[in-house]
């Protein structure tokens, strides 16, 4: 039996009895509810999907017909094959940064604090928040193939290797959300979270192999752009899409930077939300 319970709006209601939630599967029931708050929310606000959207879309549409004539990669016949995979990990990343204006806005609103007053476990509110942003970024980045499917784009390896690709991806924008989540408490104010974010994702973003090859780039910014997990992730998802070369190395690379990142944001977040 569940702690608490969602009435027909949405909205939290507390039980006419509590008692304290502890251990695993009270964590893990109590993370379910939230998460269904967080999807009916949006369902019930379907403009937040549809701009979600509407960002990556623009992105693969003005690189693939207005800079994609002049820019060439080498070892690729059409630049739509190098950009997809560079425009899905752009779309997690800030998908996951979406996750500092949502936290932002529950904790202004009171939403946060209503939680807090219920008998429900205290981890399962972040984690929550994280998975609720997770699962409606898989539906962005399935959008994402699917229209560079229709400007000509292919993954050329088994349907085993690019789903690995998609979950190394989908794992590094998690972790990104954990990041975020912090971001958040620490920026307190709506505005001012989705500054911060902006803030942290552009540099990471342009200075990466999302767009253009590191090679092209000076040389400390091309140390900066092969060092940094963004192309870490890229490398790893192209890679694997492809099929024609080892990805055991890019897929290491990818995977020790998005696990780092998900325990030391997650274990922050859940220190800073205790304390708070």
């Amino acid at each position: 039996m569940s702690a608490f319970r969602l009435n027909g709006s949405g909205s939290v209601q507390a039980p006419a009895l509590a008692w304290p939630r502890r251990g695993m599967p009270a964590f893990v029931r109590d993370t379910l509810l939230i998460t269904r708050r967080h999807l009916l929310r949006t369902w019930r606000t379907p403009q937040i999907m549809i701009f979600s959207a509407i960002m990556p879309v623009v992105f693969v549409l003005l690189f693939r017909y207005v800079f994609g004539g002049s820019i060439h990669v080498p070892g690729y016949h059409q630049y739509v094959d190098y950009l997809i995979p560079g425009i899905v990990v752009q779309t997690v990343l800030f998908g996951g940064s979406s996750t500092a204006v949502g936290m932002a806005e529950d904790l202004a609103s009171g939403m946060t604090d209503r939680f807090r007053s219920l008998p429900v476990h205290r981890g399962a509110i972040l984690a929550a928040r994280t998975l609720g942003d997770l699962l409606r970024l898989s539906y962005t980045v399935a959008l994402v193939v699917s229209i560079g499917f229709l400007v000509g784009f292919r993954f050329h390896a088994g349907v085993v290797r690019v789903a690995e690709g998609l979950g190394i991806a989908l794992l590094f924008g998690y972790a990104c959300s954990w990041l975020f989540a912090l971001v958040a408490m620490t920026a307190r104010q709506t505005e001012t979270a989705q500054m911060a974010a902006f803030l942290l994702t552009f540099p990471i973003v342009f200075a990466s192999s999302i767009f253009a090859s590191p090679a092209t780039m000076p040389p400390w910014l091309r140390d900066f752009a092969n060092a940094q997990p963004v192309t870490k992730v890229v490398d790893a998802l192209r890679t694997l899409g492809e099929g024609s070369a080892p990805a055991t190395r890019p897929a290491l690379y990818a995977l020790a930077w998005s696990v780092g990142i998900l325990l030391v944001a997650a274990t922050a977040a859940t220190l800073r939300f205790r304390r708070d």
